[in-house]
Protein backbone atom coordinates (compact mmCIF):
# COMPACT_ATOMS: atom_id res chain seq x y z
CA UNK A 1 0.00 0.00 0.00
CA UNK A 2 1.51 3.39 -1.02
CA UNK A 3 -0.40 6.31 0.29
CA UNK A 4 0.84 9.73 -2.29
CA UNK A 5 0.12 13.08 -1.39
CA UNK A 6 -1.82 14.81 -4.68
CA UNK A 7 -2.13 18.67 -3.76
CA UNK A 8 -3.48 20.29 -0.63
CA UNK A 9 -6.58 18.30 -0.06
CA UNK A 10 -6.17 14.95 -1.64
CA UNK A 11 -4.42 11.39 -1.35
CA UNK A 12 -3.62 8.82 -3.98
CA UNK A 13 -3.19 5.02 -2.42
CA UNK A 14 -1.64 2.80 -4.76
CA UNK A 15 -2.58 -1.03 -4.45
CA UNK A 16 -1.44 -4.09 -6.04
CA UNK A 17 -4.56 -5.72 -6.69
CA UNK A 18 -8.13 -5.20 -7.22
CA UNK A 19 -8.87 -7.52 -4.09
CA UNK A 20 -6.42 -4.84 -2.01
CA UNK A 21 -8.70 -1.87 -3.37
CA UNK A 22 -12.04 -3.31 -2.34
CA UNK A 23 -10.76 -4.15 0.90
CA UNK A 24 -9.48 -0.59 1.05
CA UNK A 25 -12.49 0.93 0.13
CA UNK A 26 -14.20 -0.80 2.34
CA UNK A 27 -12.07 0.03 5.68
CA UNK A 28 -12.31 3.64 4.39
CA UNK A 29 -15.92 3.78 4.31
CA UNK A 30 -15.96 2.21 7.98
CA UNK A 31 -13.52 4.01 9.34
CA UNK A 32 -15.33 7.36 7.56
CA UNK A 33 -19.04 6.35 9.04
CA UNK A 34 -17.26 5.90 12.69
CA UNK A 35 -15.35 9.32 11.97
CA UNK A 36 -12.09 8.89 12.04
CA UNK A 37 -11.57 10.30 8.47
CA UNK A 38 -12.15 13.80 9.32
CA UNK A 39 -13.26 16.14 6.40
CA UNK A 40 -12.90 13.53 3.76
CA UNK A 41 -15.68 13.99 1.07
CA UNK A 42 -14.88 11.32 -1.39
CA UNK A 43 -13.47 8.00 -1.16
CA UNK A 44 -13.51 6.98 -4.79
CA UNK A 45 -11.90 3.29 -6.32
CA UNK A 46 -10.32 2.29 -9.47
CA UNK A 47 -8.46 -0.75 -11.06
CA UNK A 48 -5.50 -0.26 -8.47
CA UNK A 49 -6.17 2.51 -6.90
CA UNK A 50 -8.39 4.77 -4.09
CA UNK A 51 -8.47 8.02 -3.79
CA UNK A 52 -9.56 10.47 -0.89
CA UNK A 53 -10.63 14.05 -1.51
CA UNK A 54 -11.62 17.02 0.64
CA UNK A 55 -8.37 15.30 3.16
CA UNK A 56 -7.77 18.32 6.05
CA UNK A 57 -3.98 16.77 6.27
CA UNK A 58 -2.93 14.77 3.47
CA UNK A 59 0.55 13.99 4.98
CA UNK A 60 -0.74 13.35 8.05
CA UNK A 61 -3.50 10.56 6.98
CA UNK A 62 -0.98 9.21 4.62
CA UNK A 63 1.36 8.30 7.75
CA UNK A 64 -1.40 6.64 9.49
CA UNK A 65 -2.88 4.84 6.59
CA UNK A 66 0.54 3.16 6.00
CA UNK A 67 0.50 1.52 9.49
CA UNK A 68 -3.18 -0.04 8.81
CA UNK A 69 -3.93 -3.69 8.89
CA UNK A 70 -6.78 -3.78 6.37
CA UNK A 71 -9.12 -7.06 6.94
CA UNK A 72 -9.71 -8.70 3.86
CA UNK A 73 -13.23 -8.43 2.57
CA UNK A 74 -16.30 -10.37 3.60
CA UNK A 75 -17.47 -12.26 0.64
CA UNK A 76 -21.32 -11.19 1.51
CA UNK A 77 -20.46 -7.60 2.13
CA UNK A 78 -22.22 -4.69 0.66
CA UNK A 79 -25.75 -4.86 -0.83
CA UNK A 80 -27.34 -7.34 -3.47
CA UNK A 81 -28.40 -6.26 -7.11
CA UNK A 82 -29.99 -8.98 -9.57
CA UNK A 83 -30.44 -8.14 -13.11
CA UNK A 84 -32.11 -10.28 -15.29
CA UNK A 85 -30.37 -11.39 -18.79
CA UNK A 86 -31.27 -12.78 -21.51
CA UNK A 87 -28.11 -14.63 -23.31
CA UNK A 88 -28.88 -13.43 -27.17
CA UNK A 89 -25.53 -11.29 -27.38
CA UNK A 90 -23.66 -11.64 -31.25
CA UNK A 91 -20.25 -12.75 -29.39
CA UNK A 92 -22.20 -15.93 -26.95
CA UNK A 93 -20.91 -18.11 -29.83
CA UNK A 94 -17.16 -16.88 -29.48
CA UNK A 95 -16.97 -16.76 -25.87
CA UNK A 96 -18.35 -20.01 -26.02
CA UNK A 97 -15.36 -21.13 -27.82
CA UNK A 98 -12.76 -19.35 -25.38
CA UNK A 99 -13.71 -20.58 -22.42
CA UNK A 100 -14.13 -24.43 -24.31
CA UNK A 101 -17.75 -25.16 -23.32
CA UNK A 102 -21.37 -25.10 -25.01
CA UNK A 103 -22.93 -21.78 -25.41
CA UNK A 104 -25.51 -23.02 -23.23
CA UNK A 105 -23.25 -23.43 -20.45
CA UNK A 106 -22.09 -19.59 -20.50
CA UNK A 107 -25.17 -18.56 -18.84
CA UNK A 108 -24.43 -21.20 -16.14
CA UNK A 109 -20.87 -19.73 -15.78
CA UNK A 110 -21.82 -16.07 -15.25
CA UNK A 111 -24.95 -16.89 -13.02
CA UNK A 112 -23.11 -18.95 -10.77
CA UNK A 113 -20.69 -15.99 -10.30
CA UNK A 114 -20.68 -13.63 -7.03
CA UNK A 115 -19.72 -10.39 -8.96
CA UNK A 116 -19.37 -7.12 -7.27
CA UNK A 117 -19.12 -3.63 -8.69
CA UNK A 118 -15.43 -2.76 -8.16
CA UNK A 119 -15.31 0.62 -9.34
CA UNK A 120 -17.18 2.96 -11.92
CA UNK A 121 -16.12 4.96 -15.20
CA UNK A 122 -16.35 5.20 -18.76
CA UNK A 123 -20.01 6.54 -18.82
CA UNK A 124 -22.73 7.22 -16.14
CA UNK A 125 -23.90 4.15 -14.50
CA UNK A 126 -21.56 2.17 -15.90
CA UNK A 127 -19.58 -0.25 -12.90
CA UNK A 128 -16.60 -2.64 -13.71
CA UNK A 129 -17.38 -5.98 -12.11
CA UNK A 130 -15.24 -8.59 -10.39
CA UNK A 131 -15.44 -12.12 -9.49
CA UNK A 132 -14.73 -14.10 -12.63
CA UNK A 133 -11.92 -16.61 -12.07
CA UNK A 134 -9.11 -16.18 -14.08
CA UNK A 135 -9.67 -19.04 -16.61
CA UNK A 136 -12.95 -17.12 -17.37
CA UNK A 137 -10.82 -13.86 -18.45
CA UNK A 138 -11.33 -13.04 -22.33
CA UNK A 139 -9.60 -10.71 -24.69
CA UNK A 140 -11.09 -7.50 -25.99
CA UNK A 141 -12.67 -7.85 -29.75
CA UNK A 142 -10.06 -7.40 -32.44
CA UNK A 143 -12.44 -4.81 -33.66
CA UNK A 144 -14.14 -2.41 -31.72
CA UNK A 145 -18.13 -2.14 -32.46
CA UNK A 146 -19.09 1.91 -33.02
CA UNK A 147 -22.36 1.25 -31.30
CA UNK A 148 -22.71 -0.89 -28.60
CA UNK A 149 -26.66 -1.61 -27.49
CA UNK A 150 -27.72 0.23 -24.29
CA UNK A 151 -28.33 -2.88 -21.57
CA UNK A 152 -25.97 -5.48 -23.12
CA UNK A 153 -24.08 -7.58 -20.69
CA UNK A 154 -20.64 -7.69 -21.60
CA UNK A 155 -17.11 -9.35 -20.74
CA UNK A 156 -13.21 -7.82 -21.31
CA UNK A 157 -10.26 -9.10 -19.07
CA UNK A 158 -10.99 -9.92 -15.80
CA UNK A 159 -14.28 -7.51 -16.32
CA UNK A 160 -17.80 -8.24 -16.84
CA UNK A 161 -20.49 -4.75 -17.03
CA UNK A 162 -23.75 -3.40 -18.48
CA UNK A 163 -23.90 -0.51 -21.02
CA UNK A 164 -26.42 1.85 -19.46
CA UNK A 165 -26.61 3.60 -22.96
CA UNK A 166 -25.48 3.20 -26.72
CA UNK A 167 -21.75 3.73 -26.86
CA UNK A 168 -18.89 2.47 -29.19
CA UNK A 169 -17.25 -0.73 -27.47
CA UNK A 170 -14.78 -3.53 -27.57
CA UNK A 171 -15.70 -5.95 -25.29
CA UNK A 172 -17.29 -9.33 -25.72
CA UNK A 173 -21.34 -8.95 -25.71
CA UNK A 174 -22.82 -11.99 -24.37
CA UNK A 175 -26.42 -10.86 -23.70
CA UNK A 176 -29.11 -8.21 -22.74
CA UNK A 177 -31.25 -6.85 -19.96
CA UNK A 178 -33.92 -4.40 -19.62
CA UNK A 179 -32.42 -2.94 -16.36
CA UNK A 180 -31.96 1.03 -16.33
CA UNK A 181 -28.69 1.31 -15.35
CA UNK A 182 -28.38 5.08 -14.71
CA UNK A 183 -31.27 7.17 -14.53
CA UNK A 184 -30.53 11.13 -13.22
CA UNK A 185 -34.41 11.11 -11.78
CA UNK A 186 -33.92 7.61 -9.28
CA UNK A 187 -32.19 8.26 -6.26
CA UNK A 188 -29.51 6.66 -6.15
CA UNK A 189 -29.29 7.40 -10.17
CA UNK A 190 -26.74 4.68 -10.24
CA UNK A 191 -27.71 0.56 -10.31
CA UNK A 192 -24.20 -0.09 -9.49
CA UNK A 193 -22.07 1.69 -6.93
CA UNK A 194 -18.54 0.45 -5.77
CA UNK A 195 -19.03 -2.72 -3.27
CA UNK A 196 -22.39 -3.42 -4.63
CA UNK A 197 -23.24 -7.19 -5.30
CA UNK A 198 -24.28 -8.45 -8.55
CA UNK A 199 -26.10 -11.49 -9.86
CA UNK A 200 -26.52 -12.13 -13.07
CA UNK A 201 -30.14 -14.42 -13.72
CA UNK A 202 -31.43 -15.79 -16.49
CA UNK A 203 -34.33 -15.36 -18.54
CA UNK A 204 -35.86 -16.44 -21.81
CA UNK A 205 -35.16 -14.47 -24.76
Amino acid sequence: MRPLVVGGEALLIELDSAEEVAALHAELLRRREAGELGGVRDVVPAARTVLLDGVPEPGALAELIARWRVPPLVETEGPLVTVRVRYDGPDLADVARLWGVAEREVAGIVAGTDFRVAFCGFAPGFGYLTGLPERFHLPRRDTPRTAVPAGSLALAGEYAGVYPRSSPGGWQLIGSTDAVLWDPERDPAALFAPGVRVRFEEVAR
